[in-house]
């Protein structure tokens, strides 16, 4: 009898970041340093890293 869990596989982090990039990756945060209440500095971050490929033209304009 099976008890419905998934078999362990082992996958090589070169192989984890090529899926990731194949696909994109999103990353956001936000980053606040605040002292007595009193925001000093904010850091918004937002990010897409995703693979390249020469198919694909870029969103900004060539020279």
């Amino acid at each position: 009898m099976t008890t419905g869990t998934l078999p362990d596989q082992r996958i090589a982090l070169v192989d984890l970041l090529d899926r990731l990039l194949a696909g994109g990756v999103v990353i956001t945060g936000d980053l606040t340093l605040r002292i007595a209440d009193v925001d000093l500095v904010r850091i918004d971050l937002r990010a897409l890293v995703s693979s390249v490929s020469a198919t694909v033209p870029p969103p900004w304009e060539e020279p």
